[in-house]
């Protein structure tokens, strides 16, 4: 992984926070440690903690009460957004978005698909790499993986079938096909946003000059907690809005 795609100590932090709320360590209505006694327990220092604290808070997980300190809210939300979309789903708000494949195939994990998918190291997984068009022009060069078949078939065994059948893969991307298999199955995304430039394989692909400024959003797709898809998308100056959804 280059280090432009690791994720801050605090996004990381805040996420190990978020997840011992959820498995409850600290319940809704609960007060949260000090904070020179949560820095220790954690490990951290105080300052990465109060920043973390304060995306918390800001995030609707946390609230501060005079003389009583942080509280966890009751019914904390869970990180991500709240409904799943493909991505040609999302830029094409204004404009029909075109998915056009580049290529289809099997690969070995990355760097990148252990991290996020935990696929072991001689495993086959699907790739799926995309370019998306509005309006003729190019908005977003997409990679997808699918975790590996066995993962799929325990934890998501309709994305599993959905993949092996769909009818025109090279008009579809993987996130389509796992939303149009995933009814009544309940999904969480976690996605990261990068500013970058675009290089000279990804300049080429979407006919942009190497040094053209582009966002990174990468993201994983969980089913209950385990990941099933993973994905890169680049998205140069000039690409769609792409909409977020927030609430506390």
């Amino acid at each position: 992984m280059v280090s432009a795609e690791r994720r801050r100590p605090v996004v990381v932090l805040y996420e190990r926070i978020v997840d011992a709320i959820h498995a409850g360590a600290y319940p809704p209505g609960s007060t949260l440690p000090s904070e020179p006694r949560l820095a220790a327990e954690l490990g951290v220092s105080r300052p990465a903690l109060r920043e973390a604290l304060l995306l918390l808070q800001e995030d609707g997980l946390l609230s501060v009460r005079r003389g009583v300190g942080r509280t966890v809210n009751e019914g904390p939300p869970r990180r991500g957004f709240e409904h799943v979309q493909p991505l040609e789903e999302l830029l094409g708000a204004g404009a029909p978005v075109r998915v056009r494949a580049l290529l289809r195939t099997m690969e070995e994990p990355t760097d990148f698909t252990t991290q996020h998918l935990l696929a072991p190291a001689r495993a086959e997984l699907r790739f799926w790499e995309s370019l998306l068009a509005a309006e003729g022009t190019a908005a977003s060069l997409s990679q997808e993986w699918a975790a590996p078949d066995a993962v799929l078939e325990r934890a998501h065994p309709a994305f599993a079938a959905a993949l092996r059948e769909v009818a025109a893969p090279e008009r579809t991307s993987m996130l389509a096909v796992l939303a149009g298999a995933s009814r009544g199955v309940p999904l969480g995304a976690h996605s990261a946003v990068t500013a970058t430039l675009l290089g000279a394989r990804r300049g080429e692909q979407l006919g942009r000059p190497a040094d053209t400024p582009a966002v990174l959003v990468t993201q994983v797709v969980r089913a209950g907690e385990t990941p099933v898809l993973a994905a890169k998308h680049m998205l140069p100056t000039g690409a769609p809005a792409l909409p977020v959804l927030q609430s506390s």
